[in-house]
């Protein structure tokens, strides 16, 4: 079986995340990121379901996720997946948008799956600069290409990304996100939105794409990123954001993230310490 090679780089200059999988089998339970993902699939195929559709991938595939994005994906070939992709925030992309449109506000893109080669031809050789920690003008300008391209052709208003919410269901999650460090219920949920048990889970499900239970582990799984940034240990970071033991946080972080919390922790204290931001 081939190995498998999973590499993370936090680019200081473009402050967004590069990462690489490399011979993976993994799939991905449905979940979501609070930051843009913009991702090329080098080889393998895959199903895979946002926003309630269901797309094929294949190489030469770009993702598109929008924060808030509810997404999955499954193996459905015998190879297996070499994948690059960029992690940007919120922050940084309402910084770029504005840099490129001239306006301060958030892009949705639209589809999540796209065939584009001249995407590909910007978004290829910047990854790499990236990975190699170069700081080539060349980095800053394939970014900007990629990103005007992008949101001129799959661009759209964040906001009309959004599924409409009932008062509910955003009353739901604002509850959740107020206390996910602490041991939750459903009862305690319905409560707090008047619902009962059976219309919260099919209302907020419908509306998210998730149910509660793992709306609540994403808030936890974001919130541990976070801690394990700032140099948090693992331990810590698993009993800060409400998980149960260290065992259940470990396996959680590694399917949603795909990396263990200590080796995604690795790198930014390396990158303090250093300056070298390679794992």
């Amino acid at each position: 079986m081939r190995k498998e090679t999973r590499t993370v780089v936090y680019d200081e200059e473009l402050h967004m995340e590069a990462y690489r999988f490399e011979g993976i089998m993994q799939s991905f339970p449905k979940h979501f990121h609070e930051y843009y993902v913009i991702g090329l699939v080098e080889s393998g195929e895959r199903r895979l379901s946002c926003r309630n559709q269901e797309y094929s991938i294949h190489p030469g595939s770009i993702l598109l996720f929008n924060p808030g994005d509810s997404h999955a994906c499954v193996q459905t070939d015998d190879g297996t997946l070499d994948y690059r992709a960029l992690n940007i925030s919120r922050d940084t992309m309402l910084e770029l948008a504005a840099e490129i449109t001239g306006n301060r506000s958030l892009p949705g893109f639209s589809p999540a799956v796209i065939r584009d080669e001249e995407a590909v031809c910007y978004l290829r050789p910047l990854h790499e600069m990236m990975m190699n920690g170069s700081s080539e003008l060349g980095k800053e300008e394939n970014l900007l290409f990629l990103l005007s391209l992008l949101i001129q052709k799959y661009g759209q208003p964040f906001e009309e990304c959004i599924p409409e919410c009932r008062k509910e269901i955003e009353k739901a999650c604002a509850f959740m996100e107020a206390h996910y460090t602490e041991h939750l219920c459903l009862e305690q949920i319905c409560r707090h939105t008047g619902l009962s048990k059976s219309t919260l889970l099919r209302a907020f499900t419908k509306s998210k794409g998730v149910t509660p239970y793992c709306y609540l582990e994403n808030i936890r799984i974001c919130a541990a990123r976070r801690l394990l940034e700032q140099g948090v240990t693992p331990v810590d970071a698993a009993l800060q954001t409400g998980f149960s033991d260290q065992s259940h946080f470990t396996n959680y972080f590694s399917r949603f993230i795909g990396l263990p919390p200590g080796v995604y922790r690795g790198i930014f204290l390396r990158k303090d310490e250093t300056g070298d931001t390679k794992p």
